[in-house]
C-alpha cells in the first residue's frame, strides 16, 4: 500500500487521481511481487491493454493534427514515442520506480530503474487510468506526458535529435559547441546516467536516462527548449510538414485532470 503522501505526489505528476484503489495497486504489481504474494494479480494484463490504449491515443492525435504527413511519416512519429526507451523515460519523470511493488530479489537488483520494468509499468498505468476514468481520461494523461515528444518527432528529420539541434543553435548564438558532463549511479545491471550540458562553461540543462546517450539527449532537450524560448518567446524549429493543424486536434486528448470524472 502506498503512503498517502507518496500517492498524492505520484498522482500529481501523472495528472490523474484514481478513484478505484484496486486498479492502481494492480498496475504497480510486478510479477516478482506476485511470486511472493500469490493472491495478488500482476500488472501484465494491464500492460497489454495499456499498450493498445497508448497506441490508439497517439495514432488518433497524429492523424488528426498533422494532415500533411503521409502514412510512413505518421508511423515514424508514432514509433518515436511508443517505444520502451521513451516509456521508461516518462516513467522516470513521474517517479514511477519508487512506487512499484517488486519482489525482494528484483528490488535488490535495481529493478526500479530497469528500462523494461519501467516501460511495462508505464503501459499498465495508462491502462489503469483508462479503466478508472475512461478514454477521455487516458487521452488527457497520455497527451500530458507525451505531447511534447510528439511535436518534436513530427517537426521533421532529426526532430528528436536534440544534441544536433542544440549544437546548431549554440553555434548561432554563442559561436561555441556544447560540452557534456556525465556521471552514473547504481550497480552495473541497473545504472542511471546523469548529464549536464555546458555552454561557455555554464550549465544550461540537465537530464537523466538509462544510457549515456539518453542522458545527453535529455540534457540537450532541456537546454534547447530554454534557449529557444529565451530567443524569441517560442520554441523554434517546428515548421514544415509537421506543422500541427490546431483546428483538428483529437477531441479525446483535450480533457483536463480527471477528465470525465463526475
Amino acid at each position: 500500500m502506498m503512503r498517502p503522501e507518496a500517492r498524492a505526489r505520484f498522482e500529481e505528476l501523472l495528472g490523474w487521481s484514481f478513484r478505484e484503489d484496486g486498479v492502481l495497486h494492480q498496475s504497480l504489481a510486478h510479477r516478482s511481487w506476485c511470486a511472493e504474494h500469490p493472491d495478488e494479480p500482476s500488472n501484465e494484463r494491464l500492460e497489454f491493454l495499456g499498450d493498445a490504449v497508448l497506441g490508439v491515443v497517439v495514432t488518433d492525435h497524429v492523424f488528426r493534427t498533422y494532415p500533411l504527413l503521409q502514412e510512413g511519416q505518421l508511423a515514424k512519429v508514432r514509433a518515436s514515442v511508443v517505444n520502451a526507451e521513451v516509456l521508461a523515460e516518462v516513467a522516470a519523470g513521474i517517479e514511477l520506480g519508487p512506487c512499484l511493488r517488486l519482489g525482494k530479489g528484483e528490488d535488490a537488483s535495481g529493478g526500479r530503474a530497469k528500462t523494461s520494468i519501467l516501460a511495462d509499468a508505464m503501459e499498465a498505468i495508462i491502462a489503469a487510468v483508462y479503466l478508472d476514468g475512461g478514454m477521455d481520461a487516458a487521452s488527457a494523461v497520455v497527451m500530458g506526458l507525451f505531447g511534447e515528444r510528439i511535436v518534436d518527432a513530427a517537426s521533421g528529420p532529426g526532430g528528436d535529435d536534440y544534441k544536433t539541434r542544440l549544437q546548431e543553435l549554440a553555434a548561432q548564438r554563442f559561436d561555441k559547441l556544447p560540452r557534456y558532463q556525465v556521471h552514473d549511479e547504481g550497480p552495473d545491471h541497473a545504472k542511471r546516467f546523469f548529464a549536464t550540458v555546458l555552454l561557455g562553461g555554464e550549465p544550461h540543462g540537465s537530464g537523466e536516462g538509462g544510457s549515456k546517450k539518453q542522458a545527453e539527449q535529455a540534457a540537450a532537450r532541456a537546454a534547447w527548449r530554454t534557449l529557444s524560448t529565451q530567443g524569441d518567446g517560442g520554441v523554434e524549429g517546428e515548421p514544415g510538414e509537421g506543422t500541427p493543424n490546431t483546428g483538428t486536434t483529437a477531441g479525446s486528448a483535450m480533457g483536463g485532470r480527471n477528465a470525465g470524472a463526475t
